[in-house]
């Protein structure tokens, strides 16, 4: 085992700093999109689809974002993301009409997927292989944070400004992650700075592509790939079965809401300890359980009849997500070759948001053509089926560890 001399501190406000105050920025906007929407004129379907449409935007962006990186670096590309997220803000604060607003929206997707590729791509470059998970867990948690501490900020600033206030925050929030973005230091990345420096048989290879990277790699996304869409699947659809498993069984409003925040607090709270866990004993000690914890829970939800039920699962559900922050970009990390780290990671991203959109999509259609419990069980066989993907795929030790690592071949 190498000797951990890597210290996290030396590199925290670069590293944290920008995703912290971008998950605010993203935060402050989540719960007054449908709102401006039907402000705007929308019908509740209409307001639906735009909401839907930052996922979208992410996902045709996570190609080109691989461009974007590779160009300019990790610290011109987050702060080009954060830009373009603070002009989405500011047109969707001055939005005349809801098209204008639906483009504003649709911006902020394609800035999530460059900033959110760039700096995994920085921390994977930045921190040795023994500590990535620590590094890439507490990544995640402080993302989770910033998303967190987003509404409660916009709630104030809209006690003045009304809705507009969200707005503000967000773009408030953006500018200042740029701000901070440009103060974090360029990497050498191999990927590109050595190729002045490459050697003759290096000098012969194609710069890696995108469509290379899919090709040379297949069988990595066509396995732990899979495994990581369906976590995208199983973590989005949980967002969505708590308020409509408590409007089920008559909760009111305020109830579901303290049931939510507490899950979400459980969630964002542990997300050290299993960076450490899974630099320790491997990310199988990790990716499976958090998936087995979330599949047994979504079974027990429908079980579940009243608020204390229902408060018991959803804190089953956070602890379940809370101990997988991260893991979905460690597992990236650990694959993704150099050169070509940005192309790999482009082609990751665009796993996990295919699995965010259908999982939810998945639910509604079971939902749709049975009942409600019959679509939140549907979740949880994707939830074990996960967990058996990724246990038997994910390598037994952690990259970096003395152990040899084991995968399946």
């Amino acid at each position: 085992m190498p000797q951990e001399t890597f210290d996290l501190r030396a590199i925290a406000v670069g590293a944290y700093g920008p995703s912290l105050l971008y998950g605010v920025a993203t935060g402050a906007i989540l719960p007054v999109i449908a709102l401006t929407a039907r402000d705007l004129g929308a019908d509740v379907a209409t307001a639906a689809l735009v909401i839907t449409l930052s996922g979208i935007g992410s996902l045709v962006t996570n190609v080109p974002a691989t461009l974007i990186a590779t160009r300019f670096g990790e610290r011109k590309a987050l702060v080009g993301a954060a830009l373009w997220c603070a002009a989405a803000m500011f047109l969707a604060l001055a939005a005349p009409t809801l098209p204008v607003f639906a483009a504003a929206v649709f911006m902020v997707g394609m800035a999530g997927a460059v900033f959110g590729l760039a700096r995994q791509s920085y921390l994977t470059e930045a921190v040795p292989a023994y500590f990535r998970a620590r590094a890439l867990s507490t990544l995640g948690g402080v993302t989770r944070i910033g998303v967190f501490a987003g509404p409660f900020a916009a709630a104030l600033a809209m006690s003045a400004l009304g809705l507009d206030g969200a707005y503000w925050v967000g773009g408030v929030a953006s500018l200042a992650a740029a701000a901070l973005s440009w103060r974090v230091p360029e990497l050498d990345a191999p990927g590109r700075i050595a190729m002045t420096v490459r050697t003759p048989i290096e000098a012969a290879l194609a710069p890696p592509t995108v469509r290379s990277m899919m090709r040379s790699h297949a069988r990595i996304f066509l396995t732990v790939g899979i495994g990581v869409l369906l976590i995208a699947a199983v973590r989005a659809t949980r967002q969505a079965v708590l308020p409509l498993w408590a409007e089920n069984i008559g909760l009111d409003a305020s109830a579901t809401a303290l049931i939510y925040g507490l899950s979400g607090a459980i969630d964002m709270l542990i997300f050290y300890p299993s960076g450490k866990v899974m630099d320790v004993r491997g990310r199988r000690w990790i990716a499976v359980p958090c998936m087995l914890i979330m599949g047994v829970a979504l079974t027990l939800l429908p079980l579940t009849g009243d608020a204390t039920g229902l408060l018991l699962v959803a804190l089953l559900i956070g602890f379940g997500n809370g101990i997988g922050s991260g893991i979905v970009m460690t597992l990236g990390a650990d694959f993704s070759p150099s050169p070509g780290r940005p192309q790999f990671l482009g082609i990751w991203r665009l796993f996990t948001d295919v699995g965010t959109m259908t999982g939810p999509g998945l639910l509604a259609l079971v939902t749709a053509l049975a009942t409600l419990s019959a679509g939140i069980w549907a979740t949880a066989v994707l939830g074990f089926l996960g967990a058996g993907v990724l246990w038997y795929w994910i390598p037994r030790a952690a990259p970096g560890s003395a152990a040899p690592v084991r995968s399946r071949r």
